[in-house]
């Protein structure tokens, strides 16, 4: 056993003494790349951290913000603008510049920087972001005061810099998110980037929303102050620029106390601003002060195309979409026209007034059903430059009556058609016997102005009408009158048909349909050969007809109608609009001498009612022989205007008889038709001198109608021998000065009533 030596006696931990010893000590712990919380501290000091791991902490937030930023500004694209942002509506104009309508879903015209004033442009600066110019797009002290607010519990805020406004109208949308507002503020870095700030800024003036369902700088100077941008001093543009801040009220200033002191306190800070800003010297704000809030013009929501408006924008829609291929029914509705027109706003409301006052003076729809469905078509045009000045075309839109009475075919022209008759005869002659040259024609010439006569062709041959029992036509008159053989001066003035019917046969009807069409008819209004064709069976519109007697105004010269002056679209000028020249339709002395008979219906025959207007004109009634239309057309040298009466339910689209309208028992042109015309006329010729028509020059001799005696010898016809030919005669002396005694022969024929 000694020569063993003894071991140590074992721990059950396998420890000795210097072991238990050592174990008391803790081994070496694996170092931290971040000692959080803290090794060897305990309580609150374990959890704070260190300045190195603030300072790291801070290094790391920015840098990753830096990247997601750089990440998301590398990555963002400039989107394609709203589709609303795109869409504009059409603007017309009256012939003064002023605002006649507006037609489109939005009401936004856009339009260049270079339109708007330095001083407007310089009031929107100066509210919305006075450092514009310099400013890279965003407002870093705008931003920081919209974290505050949210911060606050507040709504998110806009960034208020004008880039960040335009890309929020044009690219993004309205909604008050933080994703959204992240989005505005790295699409507007960009865009200060790749747009100049005058593409910027015109672009934000024309996305501005300025309340009055304006949009766009130009739709507010018009539902604002009713003129184009153009015209707006910095007054005025200190009230639009103050509307933008809030429109929902401001557009109230013209009729709530509270909006309009509103509006006054924030249009004076702008002018304030302009001066804080250097745009306004405090002298020319001193000027503005002492001159007033500018008060915008009163608003009348929902206006829309009511009353003649609906008419007026229709005829000039459809002339534009007529004379320039480019303009369709789908471009017109993707907007952005201006259409200037002719009409005359005076004008046209002294006529509709017209309208209305014999209307109520004359009919009595609530205690005469016939009176119900009575309709009333006029327009009035310049006879020296074809200009439509005003129409008449029904009661309008807003009264479901869509159809333009004014531009509509479809009512015969009655006896109005007879001064075409009379000016191709003048000008053709007519085959007074069957296989001869046609003779010469003048007003003095006679023709058998007999009811119930027979008419005969230029061959001959008497004119078949299968309804008559003889299988012959025997042309009537409306009494049955015998006026024998009568001057085509004197059948005009009592408006006697058998003398025109038969001399439409004797002229023929290619030359009657040709100088009809001289006149600026259009072939599809015209009626088919036919012994009515001359006394009145077309159908030309009310336009028309004032058009062709404006070309015996202007002595031959044919200006056409037209309604528009001048387009633009999108700031580009359309070349298709100017003006149509006059053209030569009629030789003046045929022109001349239709005046002058056409002055004599007026002075002594069926018009006389006319002479109320008090100045030298002429003018034509007509009635068609079934009395389902009644027209008086009549001009001075300035102006000539048609009206037109008829019947029409509008639940059986066809033309009903006018007897017992307005309590008469027969409705001629003579009575409602020229009280319109001349209630009319005195207004719009209110001003203007007393113009006198040109003398009419002498035709020389002309030939009556075969088997017509030698007339006696007269002031106005020339003795001639009857040896069984076609007689000769000389033109009439010229009619009466307007005002004098005139005296007519009393006789029961309708027109002299």
């Amino acid at each position: 056993m000694s020569g063993h030596r003894r071991r140590p006696p074992q721990r059950l931990d396998g420890g000795t003494r210097a072991g238990r010893g050592r174990s008391r000590r803790r081994a070496p712990q694996k170092k931290r790349r971040i000692d959080y919380p803290h090794r060897g501290r305990t309580g609150p000091r374990r959890w704070l951290p260190s300045v190195r791991q603030l300072l790291g902490l801070f290094l790391f937030f920015v840098g990753g913000t830096a990247a997601a930023v750089g990440y998301a500004y590398a990555t963002v694209t400039i989107p394609d603008p709203n589709p609303t942002t795109l869409l504009q509506n059409n603007v017309y104009y009256w012939s003064d510049g002023t605002v006649l309508a507006t037609d489109g879903s939005v009401n936004r015209q856009n339009v260049s920087l270079a339109q708007v004033p330095a001083d407007v442009q310089g009031d929107f600066i100066a509210a919305e972001n006075a450092s514009f110019y310099t400013d890279p797009g965003v407002d870093p002290k705008g931003i920081l005061r919209a974290v505050v607010h949210m911060a606050e519990g507040g709504s998110v805020q806009s960034g208020s810099t004008i880039t960040q406004q335009f890309v929020k109208n044009t690219y993004l949308d309205q909604s008050q998110t933080v994703s959204r507002k992240l989005k505005e503020l790295l699409i507007s870095t960009k865009i200060g980037a790749a747009m100049s700030k005058e593409q910027i800024l015109q672009g934000y003036l024309n996305t501005c929303f300025f309340g009055r369902q304006a949009n766009g700088i130009q739709a507010a100077a018009h539902m604002y102050y009713n003129l184009p941008v153009e015209k707006l001093d910095v007054s005025q543009g200190a009230f639009l620029a103050a509307a933008v801040n809030e429109p929902s009220l401001f557009q109230y200033a013209d009729s709530d106390p509270a909006a309009r002191k509103q509006a006054e306190a924030r249009w004076s800070w702008v002018l304030d601003r302009m001066v804080k800003t250097g745009k306004l010297t405090p002298g020319q704000r001193a000027r503005y002060a002492a001159a007033g809030f500018p008060a915008p013009t009163k608003w009348t929501r929902g206006s829309g195309l009511t009353g003649e408006t609906g008419y007026l924008v229709q005829l000039a829609r459809s002339y534009a979409e007529t004379h320039d291929p480019t303009i369709t029914e789908s471009s017109l509705s993707r907007g952005g026209y201006q259409i200037h027109t002719t009409f005359d706003r005076k004008k046209t409301a002294a006529l509709a007034r017209a309208v209305a006052a014999v209307r109520g003076q004359r009919l009595d729809p609530a205690h005469r059903s016939v009176d119900r469905d009575v309709q009333v078509g006029a327009a009035s045009v310049d006879p020296a430059t074809g200009r439509i000045l005003a129409v008449y075309g029904g009661p309008g839109f807003d009264h479901a009556h869509y159809s333009d009475n004014a531009d509509t075919s479809g009512v015969p022209v009655g006896s109005t058609f007879k001064p075409i008759v009379l000016a191709a005869a003048l000008q053709h002659g007519a085959v007074l016997q069957p296989g001869t040259s046609p003779e010469p024609i003048t007003p003095a010439s006679r023709f058998n102005g007999d009811d119930g006569i027979r008419i005969k062709d230029q061959q001959g041959t008497y004119v078949a009408d299968p309804k008559d029992p003889t299988g012959l036509l025997h042309q009537h008159n409306d009494t049955s009158q015998r006026w024998g053989y009568i001057t085509l001066r004197k059948a005009m003035e009592d408006s006697v048909n058998t003398p025109y019917v038969q001399l439409g046969e004797d002229v023929g009807y290619g030359n009657v349909a040709g100088t009809a069409q001289s006149l600026g008819l259009r072939p599809g209004s015209l009626a088919a050969p036919s012994a009515g064709f001359y006394i009145g069976t077309s159908t030309p519109s009310a336009i028309r007809m004032a058009s062709v007697y404006g070309t015996f105004a202007a002595s031959g010269m044919q200006a056409a109608p037209y309604s528009v002056t001048k387009v633009t679209h999108n700031d580009s000028v359309l070349t298709a609009f100017t003006a149509p020249a006059p053209v030569r339709a009629l030789p003046t002395a045929v022109a001349d001498n239709v005046t002058d008979v056409l002055r004599g219906v007026i002075a002594r025959g069926t018009g006389t009612k006319a002479q109320a207007l008090g100045r030298t004109a002429a003018g034509k009634t007509g009635t068609t022989d079934d009395y389902r239309s009644a027209w008086f057309i009549g001009y001075t040298p300035q102006l000539a205007t048609s009206v037109v009466l008829f019947r029409e339910d509008s639940n059986h689209p066809q033309l009903q008889s006018l007897v017992g309208v307005g309590g008469l028992q027969k409705v001629f042109g003579g009575d409602i038709p020229t009280a319109i015309w001349t209630q009319y006329m005195r207004a719009a010729l209110t001003g203007l001198p007393d113009a006198p028509f040109p003398a009419p020059t002498s035709l020389g001799e002309g030939t009556d109608e075969f088997g017509a005696p030698s007339p006696s010898p007269s002031p106005s016809t020339a003795p001639t021998k009857h040896d069984g030919k076609p007689g000769k005669n000389t033109t009439t002396a010229p009619v009466p000065t307007p005002g004098a005694p005139t005296t007519r022969a009393k006789c029961n024929h309708h027109k002299c009533r």
